[in-house]
């Protein structure tokens, strides 16, 4: 399985960000009355919410490998499939927030030109919340799968190819 790369979220983060805000801003001058598709109060919650059961997730599996390390009496193993699921919900959850949070980011960048209307000033609130909380998702998955990652088996670093 191939470790995430930054550059990569970085990018599907920026990609969307700009295809949104463009998308924002001719919706606007397309539209007399100026209606945008609302960021929903849900947005950030929902993103905090997927980031704790990430961040729970990567703290157990830590406990449990690092119990099973140690070779404590009774530890409860953890078995090598259920690491592996737990990496690849990271990974898509990681893919998924920094999409999410590029359109609301790209968003969010369009409405503060528009901070003078509550309406829209709540959006970018909401907005930047969504952003944040896709940043802490991002993190937690990170996280999550530096603690699932296998020890570079040192035997087969010296031999030769």
């Amino acid at each position: 399985m191939k470790q995430l790369r930054i550059r990569t979220l970085a990018g599907l983060f920026v990609v969307a960000g700009v295809l949104s805000w463009a998308l924002a801003k001719l919706l606007v001058a397309r539209d007399s009355l100026g209606t945008l598709p609302s960021v929903p109060l849900a947005a950030p919650i929902v993103l905090a919410v997927i980031a704790a059961a990430i961040l729970a997730t990567a703290l157990s599996l830590r406990s449990r490998l690092r119990a099973q390390r140690d070779r404590v009496p009774g530890a409860k193993g953890v078995e090598p499939l259920m690491a592996a699921r737990a990496v690849v919900f990271g990974q898509a959850s990681a893919l998924v927030s920094a999409l999410v949070s590029g359109v609301y980011g790209g968003v969010g960048v369009f409405l503060l030109a528009h901070l003078d209307v509550p309406a829209r000033r709540d959006q970018a609130i909401y907005a930047a919340f969504a952003v944040v909380a896709g940043i802490a998702v991002v993190a937690a998955a990170l996280f999550l799968e530096r603690v699932c990652k296998l020890p570079e088996d040192d035997d087969t670093q010296g031999a030769p190819a």
